[in-house]
């Protein structure tokens, strides 16, 4: 939880989380979603006494923690360890600065084709619709803007033909041409 004491950091066995922190005024700002295999709660690790973010569980998630001493008795013991967690921080560094950039020089509808071409990357689909449901505020809080915009991207989307929706569901008809309309930006690091 945001705000809470750090105790260790989790890896998800199973399950899909969204990783946020909390801006001004209660607004909720997705940083990334996480998928089997990947940690979550490594941000308070280190230097810091509480959480600077938050994750929830999308649906239903089983976790594997590491309390903060056995990660330092971890690291002081294995130097290879401790090279691939820095390779780790230093990519998810990579990433931030970049959604960052991305965020300041996207407009709306770049950056809510960017967000559902990084859905599309890292969970891939099943059935021809994206396997990550998610509601339009969630895309609203990853992609920088509001839910009446994604809404109107959406039906713009629709219109034009490249995606397809069915209550929370979306499908992308043409991955090729939402990439096309972004490639200026060469964005396409996250997986």
């Amino acid at each position: 939880m945001e705000g809470a004491l750090v105790n260790g950091l989790f890896i998800i066995l199973k399950g899909k989380a969204k990783v946020f922190r909390t801006g001004i005024n209660g607004k909720e700002q997705i940083v990334r979603f996480a998928k089997e295999g990947e940690i979550i709660g490594h941000r308070g690790f280190g230097t810091e006494e509480y959480y600077p973010i938050g994750a929830i569980a999308l649906e239903d998630t089983i976790l594997c923690s590491f309390t903060r001493e056995t990660l330092q008795e971890s690291l002081l013991n294995n130097a290879k360890f401790g090279y691939d967690l820095m390779l780790f921080y230093a990519n998810e560094l990579n990433r931030s600065e970049n959604k960052v950039k991305t965020i300041s020089q996207m407009t709306v509808r770049e950056r809510v084709i960017d967000t559902l071409l990084y859905i599309n990357r890292k969970f891939g689909t099943t059935d021809g619709f994206l396997n990550l449901t998610l509601s339009r505020k969630e895309y609203a809080d990853y992609a920088g803007t509001t839910e009446e915009q994604v809404i109107r991207t959406f039906s713009s989307l629709k219109k034009e033909g490249l995606i397809n929706t069915r209550a929370r569901h979306i499908s992308i008809f043409d991955v090729h041409a939402l990439k096309a309309e972004i490639s200026q930006h060469n964005f396409f690091l996250d997986s």
